[in-house]
């Protein structure tokens, strides 16, 4: 028996995705990305400092913040002020890491980029929504630095996005929805770079273990997902 995708969606089909560039004034990049019915407000935030491990060392440094919003989701969410759940801290761990392997932190120089991600609705995969979202933004706070003259060459060395798959029926299925997520017998987010470098996979079996051939099979819907968000990506950058 084969599953049937809520959304009449083959196997690897994306959702929809879309990126609205410069959605805030202030930010010196803002993108409001969206993936189905999951939106996260991705902004970027520049600081002429670095934290104290890199005084001196001429480096710069990214770092992220994430959170969900308490009208995300059907049911209202508290919100978290000084105490983060562990999910929260694993995903702007997360979120900083993909980030950050984007940039040469030398080219950077001394100064620390900040990646807001809030997510204003949650249908799954709002971390990889985030990644995905989060670097349109950090292109345009990049070119902001550049167009007033405080970089003379851009630090961004990579593309990244990111996206997830799970197995359903020992089927494996890209971009998953929350109806999706909840019933997947594995759950996998795969971030890669424009060459299909691996950056991360967080994969999990909710119930069986997994084969190294079913891994396989995830990571090539992964990859056919994630070739198609670099494109769009780049489209909605103009490039």
């Amino acid at each position: 028996m084969t599953w049937t995708r809520p959304d009449d969606r083959q196997p690897d089909q994306l959702r929809p995705v879309s990126f609205e560039r410069r959605f805030t004034k202030f930010a010196a990049g803002s993108v409001l990305a969206k993936c189905g019915d999951t939106q996260v407000l991705c902004t970027v935030s520049i600081e002429p400092k670095v934290p104290k491990f890199l005084f001196g060392k001429g480096e710069g440094w990214l770092t992220a913040e994430y959170r969900m919003l308490p009208g995300a989701t059907p049911e209202r969410q508290s919100r978290e002020f000084l105490k983060l759940s562990g999910r929260t801290q694993e995903i702007q761990r997360l979120i900083g890491r993909s980030l950050r392997s984007t940039l040469d932190m030398q080219a950077l120089g001394e100064r620390t980029i900040t990646i807001d991600a809030d997510v204003l609705q949650a249908d799954a995969g709002t971390r990889t929504t985030a990644i995905t979202g989060g670097f349109i933004a950090l292109q345009d706070a990049i070119n902001h630095l550049l167009e007033s003259g405080e970089l003379t060459r851009s630090p961004i060395v990579h593309q990244v996005a990111a996206t997830s798959v799970g197995l359903i029926q020992d089927q494996a299925f890209l971009d998953l929805n929350y109806d999706e997520d909840v019933i997947a017998d594995v759950d996998c987010n795969i971030v890669m770079n424009e060459s299909f470098g691996i950056i991360e996979v967080q994969g999990t079996a909710e119930g069986e273990s997994f084969s190294r051939k079913q891994l396989d099979q995830i990571m090539d819907v992964a990859e056919k997902g994630i070739r198609e968000l670099l494109a769009l990506q780049r489209q909605a950058l103009g490039q």
